[in-house]
């Protein structure tokens, strides 16, 4: 029996995440971890599992997995704690920059455990990354537009960062209309390696994406829609089902598809 400790049980992906696994006949959940503000919340977890209100109380080893949909200010340090007490992360959370996961990939590969970082658990914008970074080669000129409900809590999304990461690998260097004409500060978005990101926040939305290519004469929009938070939950029972398998911290479902 494979055990499972959740981090950021009590929200939306978090409960999600709990029922998943409590279906999955080879896991248990035995643990999980809120702020202290959800400390009574335990109802949300299966009888017999331990709530943690902060990183130091958890014990070494207490699960063979840390599944994390918590905040961006957190997860790098739960992924930390979580490589340095011997548990495989599963990471739904976004918002770690650069450097961070250089960090952490590298402490994984001290302490000789594989773990992923999904930028995102949906099968559809895993695809849709895929044949962004493909169009890439044709059409040089690309700006991406994500759309999430207003809570979200980073900006852009990380599905989107992840994206423009891909493509900026699979094309040469390249300034998509450049922002000096911009008549109110901001209108063009923000930039990665010459890419155009926009984010909007709108309440009624869950998550989706669009990567517009233009060319002469001709364009290419590959879109997404994801419409419930379920629809990630395959996804995250296919990292679950294979994270044992990896020898290192990889960013991106499609590394156990």
């Amino acid at each position: 029996m494979t055990k499972v400790l959740i981090a950021g049980f009590t929200g939306a992906m978090g409960q999600q995440a709990t029922n998943l696994v409590n279906e999955l006949p080879d896991f248990e959940v035995v643990a999980g971890l809120t702020t202290p503000k959800h400390a009574d919340d335990r109802a949300l977890l299966p009888a017999g599992a331990t709530v943690y209100t902060a990183l130091a109380d958890v014990p070494a080893g207490v699960a063979d997995i840390w599944l994390d949909f918590t905040l961006p200010s957190a997860v790098y340090e739960n992924v930390k704690f979580a490589l340095a007490h011997g548990m495989r992360p599963v990471v739904g959370t976004t918002g770690l920059t650069d450097e961070q996961l250089s960090e952490l990939q590298a402490l994984a590969k001290t302490n000789q455990l594989g773990g992923l970082i999904a930028p995102n658990f949906g099968m559809s914008a895993v695809l849709l990354m895929k044949f962004a970074q493909e169009a890439a080669k044709y059409f040089p000129d690309v700006e991406i537009i994500e759309m999430h409900h207003e809570d979200k809590k980073d900006a852009p999304s990380g599905t989107a960062l992840n994206t423009a990461k891909l493509i900026s690998q699979n094309r040469s260097a390249h300034q998509t209309a450049p922002d000096e004409h911009e008549s109110l500060a901001g209108a063009r978005g923000g930039d990665y390696e010459g890419i155009k990101l926009h984010a909007v926040r709108l309440p009624g939305y869950v998550a989706h994406e669009q990567v517009l290519f233009g060319g002469a004469g001709e364009a290419l929009t590959i879109r997404q829609d994801s419409f419930d938070r379920k629809s990630f939950m395959s996804g995250v029972k296919v990292a679950l089902e294979h994270v044992h398998e990896l020898d290192q911290l990889v960013v991106g479902l499609e590394n156990v598809l």
